[in-house]
């Protein structure tokens, strides 16, 4: 069974209903057990389980410790182009936003890639808008080509591809795919797309099954945080990496916590979610799932995810700027009008560093070698 069929047998007010009718009595039984449940994550992520973030916080600490050591894992990401033919009313690339456009030539990714090594990084997150005219398997796959002998482990964000893309992209020496549903609220979510390739939300959720099938080393999977209520979507997005980890236990797995940020087009978020129940959120997902990467990025302030460094992440980005050409001009906050949102945490990689390291972690500027796949 896909996850596609699973997914259609789960009702997204249920779901929602039985979230908040978790009692403490559900938190407690759920933080005296060694393996969690998909109904035991709810409680951890329900109301009933604020009171209990100090312990969660604990636990959290400790198995992200067991399981990954004291190493954090940096990368970059380096937009390719902010092209886009989808109409997404929460991106800043959105088709209607007037925003300049701007695909990177081979050239201007030469030097960006040379911005990008010189800071240190080895694990690289390739981004683009959805427009496969223009950023599609041939341009990915030129650009691959060009930057594999640079890099230990490239990632892409992109539109979703069918699996014999995925496959000639691996072939050139792609690693990972993230792919995030924004949201799993089927309804709500044709309400946020309204023209282009993403407005298809059975494709996309299949996205991870193609990638698995392919036998890609790593799938991110997540949820858009404040498109929709942000509990009933991360219990969506569990139960996703509860299938993929099961069904595709070869693959490594990670899960990010992306927060709607500032962008062109001014959305405003539907649900809210504080700094309190982020942490919350990120511990009920370590407790849940003890193996898979937790994923960071500079959405957040700097002080917050300072904080949040020892609890449960383990890969982390750094100095990122979210417009085509931000590294190469040395003027990463100058062209605001290029950009897909507004980030919050400025601070160069070195800084970043420090203060990981400030934390009692190391920080670790590449991932995994592809020669240990083998």
């Amino acid at each position: 069974m896909s996850f596609l069929e699973r997914f259609n047998q789960i009702n997204w007010d249920e779901l929602k209903m039985s979230i908040h009718s978790k009692t403490a009595a559900d938190v407690q039984h759920a933080l005296n057990s060694s393996r969690l449940t998909h109904d035991q994550f709810l409680a951890l992520i329900s109301p009933a389980a604020e009171p209990y973030l100090e312990a969660m916080a604990q636990k959290s600490m400790a198995l992200t410790r067991q399981r990954f050591g004291n190493t954090l894992q940096l990368f970059i990401p380096l937009y390719l182009s902010n092209k886009c033919t989808n109409i997404c009313t929460y991106c800043g690339f959105s088709l209607g936003n007037k925003i300049r456009r701007k695909t990177l030539k081979m050239e201007e990714l030469d030097q960006e890639v040379a911005a990008i090594k010189k800071m240190g990084f080895d694990h690289i997150l390739l981004v683009t808008g959805e427009a496969p005219g223009t950023v599609g398997v041939e341009y990915i796959k030129s650009v691959l080509e060009r930057i594999r002998p640079h890099f230990s482990h490239i990632s892409i964000e992109v539109q979703p591809l069918d699996q014999d893309d995925y496959e000639t992209l691996m072939a050139e020496g792609l690693d990972a795919v993230l792919v995030y549903q924004e949201t799993y609220n089927r309804s709500a979510y044709k309400e946020y797309h309204l023209r282009g390739s993403k407005m298809d939300f059975d494709y996309r959720l299949e996205t991870a099954d193609r990638l698995g099938k392919a036998g890609i080393d790593k799938i991110g999977v997540g949820a858009l945080i404040g498109l929709e209520d942000w509990r009933t979507d991360s219990a969506m997005a569990a139960a996703h990496l509860d299938y993929l980890e099961k069904t595709y236990w070869r693959t490594r797995h990670s899960i990010s916590f992306p927060r709607l940020r500032p962008c062109e087009g001014e959305f405003q978020p539907v649900s809210v979610i504080s700094d309190r129940q982020l942490v919350q959120l990120i511990c009920a997902y370590r407790l849940f799932k003890p193996e898979a990467e937790l994923s960071l990025s500079t959405r957040e302030s700097a002080k917050f995810r300072d904080n949040l460094l020892p609890l449960g992440i383990t890969t982390m980005s750094a100095y990122s700027s979210t417009h085509p050409g931000g590294y190469a001009d040395d003027n990463i906050l100058g062209n605001e009008d290029l950009e897909q949102f507004s980030i919050d945490d400025n601070r160069r990689p070195e800084v970043v560093a420090k203060a990981i390291q400030e934390k009692g972690l190391e920080p670790v500027w590449k991932d995994w070698s592809p020669c240990f796949n083998h």
